[in-house]
């Protein structure tokens, strides 16, 4: 079910609704009548008739029944020759004659079914030049609406004065769409729902894959950028006729929504407030302004902030972080507070246990993280390094030197301190930073956001650091890819595809953290139990925790096996295992040898010796962290040099790879990537290289003078 849209609170305060239903969704694609969905369409109207509510109907479909119907009377009374003849489009006039009245019948029958009265207001745009007939036109329906009546309108096109009222846009109103605008405003309704095929207004044809919802209609963004499709298959409205309607009643104070009428329930969720359709209100640029324009000056403000915060000193940057921590510390306790409210909404929506675990900050985090900060601070100073410098010729000198990558997006899990972490990792390298946490997660983010960045001074800035708050915002902000230098999604591997394949931006991070433990024949069986212990039950939830433990051939029957085994069980780890070790050991089998539990799970699978552990390895793991346990040190060189995973342990928990651990100050996540940084990303995984080039006035001229030395120097 769409989430509640905190612009459309108003929805509670409507009583008078007008619907207005399309062609498009009265017929099918062969042009007869969709009765199920008409009928379906009904017993919403009923429902709300039901509630309180005062309904009024503007229904298209006349002209669309009536062509159905003369074009079979045509075919059944046509000769053969008849047919050999080109055929006539037939009148408009007639068509609208023929399928009103029988439109109307079907309305009227499948209200009286449902208890409820129905009636016919049939119009022409002409009625309404006479003021008199606006009167009373009103007095009808006020009787109407106190009887609980439905009023059904439709434009009288069998009548119409002008020439061809299905092709001719002009007069006060020009079609159904029109009319339900003009009605909205004459009859002072609270809300006008035009339904339609799609679900809402698009920014582009709906059957384009680019083209996106647009949930709130803002004319300054929206009106030069929307490219229309083609007018409606059945009707002569279409998309472009509605959102003319839409704005007209909107801008005169009627609230309108556009959305599917072909949808299940779509009108009882448009009045529950619910985010579907697209919204057009006369406010809506006042409180919803242009997010394309607001996150892109987001971006382009935390590189300017980045920029000031490289022109200070080491020793200013430094203090940055150190007032950081010392203002984590001092608002310790407003930061449990919000924390504990994320916490109470996440039992009371029946989060899983690993969520509600990744999202605690529990009892010494806060200073834990503000001695991290600490750390960082007390790092050598990674932005301005020399890294490397060559003569390149004589009196000209090149120098590589460590540089900021620019303006980070970093898209993080349910992890209120992973929020501390990855701002002051950007802090200590010099990059602008904008952040998205989890929903579970926002008031803690909120205000270790507003708690860090007040630590920030004036001469850098405050939006150095920014906050997403919708995933609306991240859509947008993929696409900036000229402000955003990079990316880093840290979730499900559904995630990291979907960011990947929707911006040119480059992409760092992992999808998975499938991680393993081989236990080796050779290996000391007790130094085993700790490793695997430690690997799984630490901090189960994490990236780096054992999803997988093989174990090789020869311990399957062993007392130490069946002790680590049922060490796992007694601390609470469900066992699940592989084809090989479900025969031996009994227990369930895995859905997946790929498989990431992040809980007290894991996979037992028995292999046949090294090599066979890192075929298993390389086919279902994630190249995250994987270890060996043996005493065989050329079992561990082999596995050392063959594993092709990020970070690869020899006789230690997997659980160390980790940036903290690492001697990283933090990290920003672990990428599992060929390209950039791997492993533990820290500091120097968000650093680039400049050259600069110091010279005596040289210039190449066809490198005629030039005599090239390339000799390498000591750094300075």
């Amino acid at each position: 079910m769409a989430g509640a849209d905190p612009n459309r609170s108003f929805m509670k305060d409507v009583k008078r609704i007008i619907i207005k239903v399309g062609t498009a969704v009265i017929t099918r694609n062969d042009g007869r009548l969709a009765l199920g969905r008409i009928g379906a369409l009904c017993e919403q109207v009923k429902d709300l008739n039901a509630q309180g509510y005062e309904v009024i109907m503007v229904t298209s479909g006349a002209v669309g029944v009536g062509r159905q119907r003369l074009r079979y009377r045509k075919l059944v009374n046509s000769s053969f020759a008849d047919l050999q003849k080109p055929q006539m489009e037939l009148d408009g006039k007639a068509c609208a004659a023929v399928g009103q009245s029988g439109l109307m019948a079907l309305y009227d029958m499948l209200f009286t079914q449902l208890d409820v009265s129905s009636s016919q207001l049939l119009v022409t745009d002409s009625d309404f030049d006479n003021s008199n007939f606006r009167e009373r036109l009103r007095e009808t329906v006020e009787s109407l609406l106190e009887l609980r009546v439905i009023p059904i309108f439709n434009e009288n096109d069998a009548i119409s004065t002008r020439k061809a009222p299905y092709e001719d846009s002009s007069g006060i109103f020009w079609d159904n769409d029109s009319l339900a605008g003009l009605l909205a405003l004459e009859l002072k309704a609270d809300l006008l729902v035009l339904l339609s095929d799609v679900d809402g207004l698009y920014s582009g044809p709906p059957s384009e894959p680019s083209s996106k919802l647009i949930h709130t209609y803002i004319k300054e963004k929206h009106y030069h950028e929307i490219t229309f499709g083609d007018k409606s298959r059945v009707g002569r409205g279409g998309m472009t006729a509605k959102v003319q309607a839409a704005v007209w009643a909107s801008t005169g104070g009627v609230p309108v929504v556009i959305t599917s009428g072909c949808a299940s329930q779509s009108l009882v969720k448009v009045l529950r407030g619910e985010k579907i359709g697209t919204l057009f209100h006369k406010n809506a640029s006042l409180w919803e302004p242009s997010k394309d324009t607001s996150v892109r000056e987001m971006a382009v403000a935390a590189r300017d902030c980045s920029r000031r915060l490289q022109n200070l000193s080491s020793e200013e940057r430094k203090k940055m972080l150190l007032d950081v921590a010392d203002a984590l510390e001092a608002n310790e306790d407003l930061i449990r507070s919000e924390n504990e409210a994320d916490l109470a909404a996440a039992h009371e929506a029946g989060y899983e246990s690993a969520l509600v675990s990744r999202l605690t900050l529990k009892p010494g985090k806060i200073a834990s993280l503000a001695k991290s900060v600490r750390t960082l601070a007390n790092m050598e100073d990674p932005i301005n390094e020399i890294l490397k410098r060559t003569e390149v010729a004589d009196g000209l000198v090149l120098e590589k030197t460590s540089c900021p990558l620019g303006v980070l997006l970093i898209i993080f899990e349910s992890r209120p301190d992973a929020l501390v972490q990855i701002a002051s990792l950007a802090i200590r390298s010099g990059n602008g930073l904008l952040l998205k946490g989890g929903k579970e997660a926002m008031r803690s983010n909120a205000i270790l956001h507003k708690v860090i960045t007040n630590a920030i001074p004036d001469n850098v800035g405050e939006k150095l650091i920014g906050l997403i708050t919708t995933r609306d915002e991240i859509a947008d902000l993929l696409k900036h890819d000229d402000v955003i230098d990079l990316v880093i999604p840290r979730g499900s591997n559904k995630l990291v595809a979907q960011i990947k394949s929707s911006t040119k931006i480059p992409v760092l991070g992992h999808a998975d953290g499938v991680c393993h433990v081989y236990i080796d024949k050779s290996a000391d069986m007790d130094m085993a139990k700790r490793i695997v212990m430690d690997a799984k039950i630490d901090y189960p939830a994490a990236c780096n925790a054992m999803e997988t433990l093989l174990v090789h051939k020869d311990l399957m029957k062993t007392p130490e096996l069946n002790d680590i085994l049922v060490a796992l069980k007694t601390a609470g780890v469900n066992l699940y295992c592989g084809p090989v070790a479900h025969k031996v050991l009994g227990y369930p089998k895995a859905d997946s040898l790929h498989l990431e539990y992040s809980s007290m799970a894991c996979t037992v699978e028995i292999v046949d010796d090294v090599q066979s552990a890192i075929d298993h390895i390389h086919r279902y793991g994630s190249a995250h962290t994987d270890c060996v346990v043996t005493t065989d040190d050329k079992v561990a060189e082999t596995f050392l040099r063959q594993v092709d995973s990020a970070a690869v342990l020899y006789n230690a928990s997997t659980r160390f790879s980790d940036g903290a651990r690492f001697g990283l100050g933090a990290e920003v996540g672990i990428s599992t990537g060929r390209i950039h940084a791997r492993g533990p990303v820290g500091v120097e995984g968000l650093l680039t290289t400049r050259w600069l080039l110091r010279g005596k006035g040289q210039v190449v001229n066809g490198d005629k003078d030039v005599e090239y030395t390339h000799k390498s120097l000591p750094l300075q």
